[in-house]
C-alpha cells in the first residue's frame, strides 16, 4: 500500500480524495496547511506528495523548494489556476506533475500511479561519498565525521551505524533493520547494542538523551536521523 501526503487547506475536498485514493489501496494522510508539511514528512515520510499551490503558513512553492532541500519524494500539485506561469513555476521548484483543479479523481490517480512507477523504476545509483545536513558532514571515502568545523571521533562500530542512519535520513529504521545492515544479523529481542551505540552518538552531538532531536526513538518502531534537526 502506497502512502501518500495530501497538502491541502480545503478539508472537504481533501476528504473527498482522500476517500477516492483509499478505496485503491493507497494510504493518505492529510496536512491543511503548507507550515507543516516537513515536520509530517518527518514524523512519517510517504511514498508520495500531493500538494496544492494555495496554502496558508507557506504557499506551495515555497513548500515544494523546502521539500526538495532534503528530499527527492515525488510531488503532484495541485493547481486552481490554468496558469502556464504556475504550472512551469511549479515544475521548476521540483514538482514532478501537476494536476488543475477541479480535480477529477481518476485523473490524479492516474497521475499518482505513474509517477510511483516511474520512482520505483528508476536504477540504483552509487550513494554519494559526502553526507552533509546543515553543520554535519560525513565524509564516506575518508571516513571522518565533522560536526560544526569541528572533527568528531567515532569508534569504528559508532561510525557505521551512523552512517546507516545518516543515509536513511528522514525513514525510521527498526533495530532488526539496523542490525542486519550494521552487523548482518537479526534482532532476538534482547540484544541492546543498538541502543548503547546510539547512546553514545547522542553524546558525541549533544543530543539530549531524554528528548532526543537528531537521532529520534520513535517508540514501538525503532530509530529515526532527522535531518532538518542538523540544521540548527
Amino acid at each position: 500500500m502506497n502512502k501518500v501526503l495530501l497538502i491541502e487547506d480545503d478539508a472537504r475536498l481533501a476528504g473527498l480524495i482522500s476517500e477516492y485514493l483509499q478505496r485503491y489501496d493507497f494510504q493518505t494522510r492529510v496536512v491543511l496547511r503548507g507550515d507543516q508539511a516537513l515536520t509530517a514528512i518527518e514524523a512519517d515520510p510517504p511514498d508520495v506528495i500531493v500538494l496544492d499551490l494555495m496554502l496558508p503558513g507557506m504557499d506551495g512553492f515555497d513548500v515544494c523548494r523546502q521539500i526538495r532541500k532534503q528530499s527527492d519524494l515525488p510531488i503532484v500539485m495541485l493547481t486552481a489556476r490554468a496558469d502556464l506561469f504556475d504550472q512551469v513555476t511549479g515544475l521548476e521548484v521540483g514538482a514532478d506533475d501537476y494536476v488543475l483543479k477541479p480535480v477529477e479523481p481518476r485523473l490524479l490517480l492516474a497521475r499518482l500511479r505513474a509517477i510511483l512507477r516511474r520512482s520505483q523504476a528508476q536504477p540504483q545509483t552509487a550513494a554519494p561519498s559526502l553526507l552533509s545536513y546543515g553543520g554535519l558532514q560525513i565524509d564516506m571515502s575518508a571516513r571522518q565525521v565533522y560536526w560544526r568545523g569541528e572533527e568528531i571521533d567515532l569508534k569504528t562500530a559508532d561510525y557505521n551505524l551512523f552512517v546507516i542512519l545518516a543515509q536513511a535520513a528522514g525513514r525510521v529504521l527498526s533495530r532488526d533493520e539496523l542490525l542486519r545492515r550494521w552487523r548482518g544479523i537479526g534482532f532476538d529481542g534482547v540484544d541492546r547494542t543498538v541502543d548503547v551505540s546510539i547512546s553514545r552518538l547522542r553524546r558525541h552531538f549533544a543530543d539530549d538523551a531524554h528528548e532526543p532531536r537528531k537521532i529520534k526513538t520513535v517508540w514501538g518502531r525503532g530509530y529515526l536521523f532527522s535531518p532538518i534537526a542538523w540544521e540548527d
